[in-house]
């Protein structure tokens, strides 16, 4: 037996729905509004939902990522008088079972939930102690976003299927690679890592395939690629999505058949490798644009793993300061510190738009601004981040009236706040939304957003890599 939830503003939908799913020997209950449902949510596990797009309070396909996160477990179906193609694709992309249309008859609408509540049973899995333990060298915390991701390793990782990883920059991609390799039966050999994006289209061809001597003028010499050093262990194609267009169908060539040939050689070669590639880029999108091999994307993305960015798993943030200091005391020397609890909220206010990256960045400058101490505070933090705790502090403040009736004090005088520090972190602010205005209006071309601005390109990479924006 199973427990049911139902979210539609449509009372006779719900008796009728709830009839039939009643008769299957289920409990259901219902909720007419989002609100209402998040607190059901909250309140009682649920195997399965019902949820209508069209809602009093909202969208439904807006709330179902807040409903996915909350209850993880809980399979959506979602709901819809009038479907169309676009609202299907973003319900599936935040991680809904699936999209159907109504009115349709009651015992095709219970379809999906039949077949959810069969995928459950046959996915029975141990307790979680019962799991068996996976090595995650540098992968550091215990989110639900992180513990779904180290299951999906431990489902993948001893098969021979290609895995593409995507996420943003410096989510930690090439570490979840490594963990791949090393949790496999392949850890015993090479883990070689191809950097795309450094790849210029007249070296690629070498580099990967390699050369023979003679093979072109530069070429004194034989050179092993890539390919060939990956021989029995696992190849990495780290930002796939910067590889050549010209030289993807050879690398298609390659996947399939394992084969290829040296420039220059006069025979071909085989290399056993598994395939992990990893993008922060839309590859389905550079696919429909022409820019990315159809049939390749097919090939690489046998299973995809998505890593969340670390603004939606801030749980893991005091964990991965503590790993930070210590790293830091481990390779450098530096003086055991720990962090103050207003530093940690410090960067639970910031969104972190590079990621582990970034925070590990910032960590770093915190222990030189601290010195001597042995604890680290808000204060060490670059201002750009204190002024974002000060502004999540006067939104509280605004909600929650003062004890005494007056207004709170909005913290940024107590942060120690100069006039400078306000103006420095408003140009930050609106420096970045500029930028990122300028890549839209820009279409992703430098060369216009150039034009539009009126900067130099040296100035426009500076600005693009100070704010973590990237022209694709």
């Amino acid at each position: 037996m199973a427990r049911v939830l139902i979210i539609d503003d449509d009372q006779g939908m719900c008796k009728l729905l709830s009839r039939k799913i009643k008769s299957m020997g289920h409990e259901v209950d219902c909720a007419l509004t989002i609100e209402e449902s998040k607190k059901m949510i909250s309140a009682m596990p649920y195997e399965a939902a019902f949820l209508d797009v069209h809602l009093p309070d909202g969208n439904g396909i807006d709330a179902l990522s807040d409903i996915k996160k909350t209850a993880p477990h809980c399979e959506v179906i979602v709901m819809t008088g009038l479907g169309d193609h676009q609202s299907a694709e973003t319900a599936i992309k935040k991680g809904a079972w699936d999209y159907i249309e109504k009115p349709s008859t009651i015992s095709l609408m219970v379809l999906p939930l039949i077949r959810i509540l069969q995928y459950k049973e046959a996915s029975t899995t141990p307790a979680p102690e019962a799991k068996l333990s996976i090595k995650r060298d540098g992968i550091v915390g215990n989110s639900q976003a992180v513990r779904d991701n180290l299951d999906q390793i431990r489902q993948v990782a001893e098969s021979e299927t290609n895995v593409l990883l995507t996420g943003e920059t410096g989510t930690g991609k090439e570490l979840f690679a490594w963990a791949i390799h090393q949790n496999s039966s392949r850890s015993h050999k090479n883990f070689v890592i191809v950097d795309c994006a450094i790849l210029t289209e007249t070296l690629v061809e070498s580099i990967l395939f390699g050369h023979e001597k003679g093979a072109f003028t530069s070429a004194d010499r034989m050179r092993e690629g890539l390919i060939e050093q990956a021989d029995g262990g696992t190849l990495f194609l780290d930002e796939v999505g910067e590889l050549p267009y010209s030289v993807q169908k050879s690398f298609l060539r390659v996947l399939q058949e394992h084969r290829f040939r040296p420039l220059g050689g006069k025979h071909e070669l085989s290399s056993d490798f598994r395939l992990v590639a990893a993008t922060n880029r839309d590859l389905e999108q550079m696919a429909a644009a022409g820019e990315f091999r159809k049939d390749l994307l097919f090939r690489i993305r046998s299973f995809v793993i998505q890593l969340k960015p670390l603004r939606e798993r801030l749980e893991d943030i005091e964990e991965l300061v503590n790993y930070k200091i210590g790293i830091n005391v481990e390779r450098h020397g530096t003086k055991r510190m720990s962090p103050s609890p207003d530093f940690i909220q410090a960067l639970k206010a910031y969104d972190w738009p590079g990621n582990v990256r970034e925070l590990f960045s910032t960590v770093e400058q915190a222990i030189l601004m601290a010195g001597n101490r042995s604890v680290l505070f808000s204060n060490d933090l670059p201002r750009h981040i204190r002024i974002k705790l000060s502004q999540s502090q006067l939104s509280e403040h605004k909600q929650q009236p003062h004890p005494s009736g007056q207004v709170a004090n909005a913290g940024i005088i107590e942060q120690n706040l100069s006039l400078q520090d306000v103006r420095d972190a408003a140009i930050h602010d609106a420096e970045k939304k500029y930028l990122q205005e300028l890549k839209m209006a820009s279409g992703n071309s430098i060369e216009k957003a150039c034009l539009l601005s009126g900067l130099s390109q040296s100035r426009l990479y500076a600005l693009l890599k100070k704010h973590h924006v990237r022209f694709s």
